[in-house]
């Protein structure tokens, strides 16, 4: 299809008057965008808000049921992806689908590698060309590089640089920042301003906002899968943005309530697996909740995997209310009363294929079983009790757990743990990837089970999440514990400071 040349403010690419359903489920109802050449324009909602079928049809993976699509003032009709790519719209996902044991330049130019003579790949005019496009979003990343063991900020860049190979005008970011550090993120904007610059119409979603108020001209929000507003950023600030989000007002993200720490639940001594971290030592007390903080590869996630016996440790021991655990045996922890809320919900949280009330009772199947056979009462019982209480939105028990939104997929996996009624609960980074509305219930639930006497250990890479919720602040880097905050002491200077490892980042307490 031929460019043109676009007037001041004049859409590259719009949707209007866009509906869709699935069965009975109406997911997209009279939904319409614009997306104008040289912005980046946010997407915004609560999970189930609609935005990733909104992405779907972008993407031509799903056709809308009414509406109409325009590309450079033209009707634009998608039977699949290929056409999508082919009219110059690219998707660039939160986790990238790459192929781990081709090159680089392979994985941008597959399928469609420059040839030679009788046929055969042009491997140096390959490599050029990716390089070309590395120089154009300002990165630098080796073409012969297998995809294997890049980290998901640079599969992101090669996934960018495939878009500008194709010649994509319309980029679409879904969340790409979820599961990037602070200095990956920054990378990443760079690249989406030059885009931005070239003429690109860019569309990210996050439920970041500090992000969207930094990167985005515009903001478009959806809520039960209708637009709600769109807005130049300036027009907005983050409680109106929350309230036409959520469609109520939400007045206190963090409800932390006070407690009185109670004896040790969780003791942590001189836990240390070499290469990984080493000389780890903390306790958490009943009616806490501690958080773990620090940059992404400090060791936090490795030190709450090895206490909970996923992984093995060299040295040192882990106590639950004064009975020490054996190494790597994760059964042992959970009897002794240790839950583990993992990082990614869906490869380790859950089995997606599997429905709702199974994932909920997958940890209590032989507690509920008679005679060693459980039956369906019984677990639907057990199941519909936790699905209640967290107020899990679902079309029916018996549905996949896939077809779940993101934070409600969240809440089952808390439910698992919970049903366990544990000692000690430990979350791994508890709202990644979740929505505002739903971020305030995990944080009034994480508040009433330390209230309950539940110890709590938290790790989470947003630090108003930790400043907000924890009672004390546990600081790694390079996997040594470097600081330990109270909370009347802790700011985003004192932790910060710490996780750089710099030198009198609010100093280390005694372990309580």
């Amino acid at each position: 299809m031929p460019k043109r040349d676009h007037a001041a403010g004049e859409p590259l690419l719009s949707l209007s008057g866009a509906s869709k359903s699935f069965g009975a489920v109406a997911a997209l109802r009279d939904v319409s965008l614009e997306l104008r050449p040289g912005e980046v324009h946010a997407l915004v909602g609560e999970n189930g808000a609609g935005k990733s079928t909104l992405v779907k049809i972008l993407a031509g993976v799903h056709a809308p049921d009414t509406g109409t699509l325009m590309l450079d003032g033209r009707p634009l009709v998608l039977s699949g992806p290929a056409d999508a790519q082919a009219a110059g719209i690219a998707v660039i996902y939160q986790e990238p689908t790459l192929f781990p044991d081709l090159s680089i330049a392979e994985n941008i130019f597959v399928g469609r590698q420059p040839l030679r003579a009788f046929r055969r790949i042009d491997r140096e005019r390959m490599r050029q060309r990716t390089t070309e496009l590395f120089a154009r979003l300002g990165v630098t990343l080796d073409p012969d590089r297998p995809a294997h063991g890049l980290s998901i900020a640079d599969q992101q860049l090669v996934e960018i640089a495939k878009a500008l190979s194709f010649d994509a005008r319309v980029l679409v970011m879904d969340e790409p920042t979820a599961a990037l550090s602070g200095v990956e993120v920054e990378r990443l904007f760079t690249v989406a301003r030059s885009l931005r610059e070239s003429g690109a119409a860019v569309l990210f979603i996050s439920h970041r906002f500090d992000e969207v108020f930094a990167l985005c001209q515009r903001i478009t929000v959806m809520r039960d899968g209708r637009w709600v507003s769109t807005d130049p950023v300036g027009d907005l600030d983050v409680p109106e943005l929350v309230r036409r989000m959520v469609g109520r007002e939400i007045t206190q993200l963090f409800p932390k309530t006070a407690t009185e720490p109670g004896e040790v639940l969780l003791e942590v001594r001189d836990l240390t697996r070499y290469g990984v971290f080493e000389d780890v030592d903390f306790r958490v007390r009943g009616g806490e909740i501690v958080a773990l903080a620090g940059l992404v590869g400090a060791g936090r996630s490795e030190v709450i995997r090895a206490v909970f016996g996923i992984d093995r440790y060299d040295s040192g021991e882990v106590a639950v209310a004064g009975v020490r655990l054996p190494r790597g045996r994760p059964a042992a922890a959970m009897a002794a009363g240790l839950a583990l809320v993992p990082e990614d919900r869906r490869q380790q949280g859950l089995v997606m294929e599997l429905s709702i009330e199974r994932n909920t009772t997958l940890t209590r199947r032989w507690q509920l079983a008679r005679l060693g056979l459980l039956g369906r009462a019984a677990e639907r019982r057990s199941a519909g009790t936790w699905l209640q209480r967290l107020q899990v939105k679902a079309g029916r028990p018996t549905d996949p757990v896939s077809t779940l939104s993101g934070g409600n997929q969240q809440k089952v996996v808390l439910a698992k743990w919970l049903s366990t009624t544990p000692k000690v609960l430990i979350v791994d980074e508890p709202t990644r990837g979740i929505d505002i509305g739903t971020k305030t219930e995990v944080h009034r639930l994480m508040s009433q089970l330390a209230a309950d006497g539940v110890a709590v250990l938290m790790v989470s890479s947003e630090l108003p999440e930790v400043l907000g919720m924890a009672d004390r602040v546990l600081v790694m880097h390079e996997g040594r514990l470097v600081a330990e905050i109270d909370r009347d002491r802790a700011d985003e200077e004192s932790v910060m400071l710490a996780a750089t490892g710099q030198a009198g980042a609010g100093g280390r307490d005694t372990p309580s």
